[in-house]
């Protein structure tokens, strides 16, 4: 095939191609697998404690809590806070947890679940995470807590974050389910505040082959108390303490996360590769701009995402003309892409009368309006690459 690509191109770049990650580490997965299916314990099994041993040895934490799913993560970790700083099973509904509205719809859903009520404040216009200023202009006497969101792989200004909740007396969880090994000045996501929440679906950095996910922390009561809510609320399973859950992490990805485990360092700089050669491709579109990061922040790139400028936006529809025409036109071409996340949090109607909006959310909406992600996923050939940059920039200008 030539340089040139038209919309009648046969090849093909999807967002992610499981199928082609399982088939670089078959041999290592199906023998992780066999070894389970010949020791038939299931729940609990011995690859669960091995794995968490090794998440809270990467993560460089004292603990690590294996639950069902990156949502179950994120309700432990602050039913588990509401306990110990209270006492009480959940928070009350007049204590706030602020958070940011652009960002899947779990994090929100998980401050409710644990029975306070969500702030949203504004993110950074660049790195599209929660701004810190935000924060501290949100925080009242009814504020428990913050709940950053290191988005798209890329870690919050953890420093300002911190400080702001040992100013206020609040605890910090992370919302880490986007950037298993990113960092920030040296430190883990996951290891920095009260706790870290991890998701394991398939399609993260570290993913399983069904749901799982994660709960991080140095702090040895939430650990036990995240470890007793994670199996029905109690050491003694017919007599327990709190109300709980059935979310226990599966032993059979555990065996599969451990395999992937070895392997994600690596995958993690091909990321970080394949983002620096789409920044070089096109850091020069007009109306486009490519993610920037910040120095003290190790990106692991989840997701890369451009920005669409558009003069048009915000609007009443969050919507960016030229944005979606450009992914249209990638679509012509075979190649694929997506919007994380069209619609914000505080426009969600899950969310009305559940939440409180502090100060003007522009960016949040701008941001939702002009973000397209395109394929980043560590084993794209180097055609592949290559491909999505000059399909982009025929597509931004209109070809």
């Amino acid at each position: 095939m030539g340089q040139t690509e038209t919309k009648s191109t046969k090849t093909k770049v999807p967002m992610l191609d499981l199928k082609r990650e399982y088939n670089h580490l078959k041999p290592e997965i199906d023998k992780a697998i066999a070894r389970a299916l010949e020791h038939q314990r299931w729940i609990m099994g011995p690859e669960v404690k091995e794995l968490e041993k090794q998440v809270a040895e990467y993560v460089g934490t004292r603990h690590a809590i294996g639950v069902a799913s990156g949502t179950d993560a994120l309700v432990v970790a602050l039913r588990a806070l509401a306990l110990k700083r209270t006492g009480k099973e959940h928070f009350l509904p007049d204590q706030q947890i602020i958070t940011t509205p652009f960002t899947f719809t779990a994090t929100g859903e998980a401050i409710i679940r644990a029975g306070a009520t969500p702030v949203f404040v504004d993110i950074d216009p660049v790195t599209l995470n929660i701004a810190p200023e935000t924060i501290a202009a949100a925080i009242t006497s009814k504020t428990v807590g913050i709940l950053p969101v290191h988005l798209y792989g890329q870690a919050c200004d953890m420093a300002r974050i911190m400080e702001i909740a040992r100013e206020h007396g609040l605890f910090v969880v992370e919302d880490v389910a986007q950037a298993f090994g990113a960092h920030f000045n040296g430190g883990k996501c996951g290891s920095m505040g009260d706790a870290g929440a991890f998701s394991f679906f398939p399609s993260k950095n570290l993913g399983c082959f069904g749901d799982g996910g994660m709960v991080t922390t140095n702090d040895d009561q939430l650990a036990e108390l995240a470890g007793q809510l994670r199996k029905h609320g109690g050491r003694d399973k017919y007599n327990v303490d709190h109300l709980g859950y059935n979310s226990r992490l599966d032993t059979l990805q555990a065996a599969v996360l451990l395999t992937k485990l070895r392997h994600l360092d690596d995958f993690n700089s091909r990321r970080k590769e394949i983002a620096a050669r789409y920044n070089s491709g096109l850091g020069n579109l007009s109306n486009v701009t490519v993610p920037a990061v910040s120095g003290n922040t190790g990106h692991v790139f989840h997701q890369y995402t451009l920005r669409v400028a558009d003069p048009r936006i915000p609007n009443p529809e969050l919507r960016s003309p030229l944005r979606d025409a450009l992914g249209s036109r990638l679509k012509e071409r075979g190649i694929a892409s997506m919007v994380y996340y069209p619609v914000p949090l505080h426009r969600m109607q899950v969310f009305q009368g559940r939440s409180k909006i502090v100060g003007a959310l522009d960016e949040t909406e701008r941001a939702a309006a002009e973000v397209l992600s395109l394929p980043i996923e560590p084993l794209l050939t180097e055609e592949e690459i290559g491909l999505v940059i000059r399909s982009v920039a025929a597509a931004a200008a209109g070809n």
